[in-house]
Formats: structure tokens, sequence, C-alpha cells
């Protein structure tokens, strides 16, 4: 298991361990239905406290190769699914918090290269000889190991909007991030490499150029 790819189940743990805890497994029936469709390239923008962190831990803990989550399952709706076990723990996940990068980068000039470089470096030991040395954009890494290895990845960004709202006059930080996202997300290459991709925010998405 790693910080980034294919984590632990341990986020969802605190969750369910809370006094309070609302079932909303409901979601895993439905991005089931969708993986490796054109459906399967979900946005929730919501406002704060609306449960968008917690829902994506879900889906991280239920997905990810990194962890055996059918006891945490058991009981929640999702396990009364027929396909409950078809899915569970069978996917290589990338679980990306935009907040805690950007708080944890020396430089927000770098924080498209910080997220890169974390992942990739996950990714080399996930799958050794597959990445070149030399340095490659994240979307490319996704597209050279489905090539060679035929792996799809589950994709999954908490906070994706937070350098678009907090750097909202840093427009070369910007640009620098939205071409990230679209490399990441849009044209037919992705869809050779993404069975599922499930971003979090609080800002609509726009039809403009950002």
């Amino acid at each position: 298991m790693g910080r980034f790819v294919n984590p632990d189940n341990s986020a969802f743990q605190v969750a369910l361990n809370s006094p309070i805890y609302v079932d909303k497994t409901g979601l895993l029936e439905y991005t089931n239905s969708v993986l490796n469709t054109t459906e399967a390239y979900i946005c929730n923008s919501r406002p704060r406290r609306f449960g968008k962190s917690y829902a994506a831990n879900m889906l991280a803990a239920y997905y990810s190769k990194g962890c055996d989550s059918e006891e945490m399952f058991s009981g929640l709706d999702i396990s009364r699914e027929s396909d409950f076990k078809t899915h569970l723990n069978k996917y290589d996940v990338i679980h990306l918090d935009i907040q805690w990068f950007l708080a944890n980068c020396d430089n927000v000039d770098n924080v498209v290269a910080f997220i890169t470089k974390s992942v990739q470096a996950e990714l080399r030991e996930i799958y050794p000889g597959v990445l070149p040395e030399e340095e490659t954009s994240l979307s490319e890494s996704l597209s050279r190991i489905k090539h060679i290895v035929g792996q799809k990845f589950i994709i999954i960004i908490d906070e994706w909007d937070v350098l678009i709202r907090d750097e909202a006059a840093n427009k070369k930080v910007q640009e620098k991030y939205i071409n990230f996202l679209r490399a990441m997300f849009k044209g037919t290459e992705p869809t050779k490499y993404i069975q599922l991709a499930y971003l979090t925010g609080i800002l609509p998405i726009k039809k403009e150029k950002t």
C-alpha cells in the first residue's frame, strides 16, 4: 500500500468509528454501474461540510488494492449487492487531496510537479522497469502503464478546485494546474487508462477556458 497509490482504508475507518454514521455506500452501487463507461467521470461539487471527503475516502477504501475492506463494508448497503465482491479491493487507486499537496509544497508554483513526483515514485515501486527515469507527465505515466501492463486506474481527487480558489490571482499556477487536469482527463487517451474518475470540490464547473 502507498500514501497516494493503492492507499489503505484507515481514513474511512475513522468515519465508521464516529458516533453518528450515515450509510452512503449506495454511491458505490452507482460507481460500480458506470465503471469503464463514458459516465465514469464524476465531479461532485457541493458546499463545505457536505461529506465530500468522507465519500472520497469510502471510494478509496472500497476499490483500493492496498487493503482488505470486506469486513469493513460487511452489513452496509453495498454488501447486499450482487457485485459487491466483484469490485472490492480489485483496482489500482490513485487518491489525491490537493489541499494537502498545497499545504506541504514549499512553493505553490511547484504543486503540480510535487503531485507528479510523489505519485510516480509509488508507481515505480508497483511497476518496476515500466516508467522511464526521466521526467514525464503523470498522464503519460498512466498511459504507458496501461499500454505495457494493461492496467487501468481509478483516480480520486479531493478538493480539486483549491488552487482555483486560493490562487485566483496567480494565472501561471492556475494554467499549469488546468493543463495537468486537461491532460489527465480530456480526450481519447485518458479513456484508455481511466476506469473511474471522481473529483470533489465546492466550485461549479464553468464552460469557459478554465
